[in-house]
């Protein structure tokens, strides 16, 4: 998305630079109509012949596409994925997602809202003024009572002009954290979520990008703030104002912010051979809805930005199953995942070895190739397919991937499960 929420060449923007705003006949009309636009262009990627059927009926051609070829068809310019089929659920805490503006060319407050309980805090904002100035989480405690907040797990950067690098940085850092900080707030007391973003000066033209999960045992309000470099958090936000939303308006609270995602029937590469799960493309893998609570519209989550997944499949049989992450829409640099059994986590950069992939040009032949595997349902699995490598296990074991929209990437991408060689 470059994290303008271009998403690639799907320009998801789209879903929430017309409306979701609420209210009469007009509205509605621009949300179905952004919902349509949406899956059409999804369907470039998984269907490019899309204008044959209703955009309302993707699922069920590509599925009926889907049975008529054998998994294991291969032609001249590589092998045919077809899509794993999945079940997906949400659960956890409450997210809380700040990315609009993205780019501040004033000070203010840039999101707010009251939380307890479980709950995350994403923020992505871009310095656009000519002076320095700072970016901090500002936690307030509104009740008459103490509050305790508990941060479990977070991560961020240093501000940079790459924002590849501050995305790729910043995800890294939140999946290899374990924390257990704990702030106590007094009644009306605020303080920074972490110390250290008071200390981090962002120079014009510079991105700031971070993730913390926390446990507030009281409701405590969250405030995003960007402020002067030598002005006190707590003394700015006595009189700041919220700023107005970008087109974007990606923005918002969101209930529910880990995805689940399994399959009930085993996968056993021997027999299956090499299939895909589809991720962030809002046609198999949908969109959070959620609230922006400055002003109370509905909002749409383009992109998941903030949401954890955790890929849970079942695998059968005697052998060893490979995993990869492939980019469908573009430039992509991030990190995953991976957890065996109860064992320790194991962090993959996606991709290593390089800041980001998804770049490769594609070849006419090869272009060709994979818009008839796409009208058939399938995806194409060729030797230049790019692909992060996340390793092989064994089929007995059960793995649980972990995976999460990193900042200034594009989006979807595909999860890809194949045997692994003997």
């Amino acid at each position: 998305m470059s994290f303008r929420k271009n998403c690639g060449r799907l320009a998801l923007a789209l879903c929430l630079s017309v409306g979701f705003m609420g209210g009469g006949d007009a509205d509605a009309a621009d949300r179905a109509s952004v919902s349509s636009t949406r899956v059409d262009l999804v369907r470039r990627i998984h269907e490019p012949d899309y204008g044959k059927e209703k955009a309302g009926d993707v699922k069920q051609a590509m599925e009926k596409k889907a049975v008529k070829k054998k998994v294991e068809k291969k032609d001249a310019e590589g092998m045919m994925m077809r899509r794993w089929e999945v079940e997906s659920r949400d659960t956890g805490g409450t997210l809380l997602f700040s990315d609009s503006p993205e780019y501040v060319s004033r000070d203010g407050i840039l999101y707010a809202d009251t939380v307890s309980g479980d709950a995350r805090i994403l923020y992505y904002h871009l310095n656009d003024t000519d002076q320095r100035k700072k970016v901090a989480v500002v936690l307030q405690n509104p009740q008459d009572v103490p509050a305790t907040v508990t941060v479990t797990r977070g991560g961020d950067s240093a501000p940079s002009e790459d924002y590849l690098k501050v995305g790729k940085a910043t995800q890294t850092a939140y999946f290899r954290s374990r924390m257990h900080d704990v702030i106590y707030l007094k009644p009306g007391e605020k303080r920074v979520l972490q110390g250290a973003m008071d200390q981090r000066v962002l120079r014009p033209g510079q991105l700031v990008y971070g993730v913390y999960d926390f446990s507030a045992a009281n409701k405590v309000k969250v405030s995003v703030i960007m402020y002067p470099e030598n002005v006190s958090p707590y003394v700015f936000i006595e009189g700041a104002k919220v700023l107005p939303k970008d087109e974007q308006r990606l923005r918002g609270t969101f209930h529910g912010m880990d995805r689940v995602i399994t399959s009930v029937k085993p996968y056993d590469g021997a027999k299956e051979g090499a299939v895909y799960i589809p991720l962030v493309d809002d046609v198999w893998d949908t969109y959070r809805e959620g609230v922006d609570a400055t002003d109370g519209s509905k909002v749409v989550n383009c992109g998941n930005y903030g949401v954890s997944y955790r890929l849970q499949i079942p695998t059968a049989g005697n052998g060893r199953t490979k995993y990869a992450l492939s980019p469908l829409g573009g430039v992509y640099a991030g990190a995953m995942v991976a957890r065996v059994s109860q064992g320790n986590p194991h962090v993959f950069l996606t991709p290593s070895g390089r800041t980001y992939f998804g770049d490769r040009a594609v070849s006419d032949k090869e272009y060709a190739a994979m818009e008839n595997a796409r009208e058939q349902g399938f995806e194409l699995l060729t030797e230049t397919t790019e692909q992060a490598d996340l390793g092989d296990y064994a089929n007995f074991v059960p793995v649980t991937f972990e995976f999460s929209p990193p900042g200034a990437s594009n989006l979807p991408v595909n999860f890809i499960l194949m045997p692994a060689s003997p």
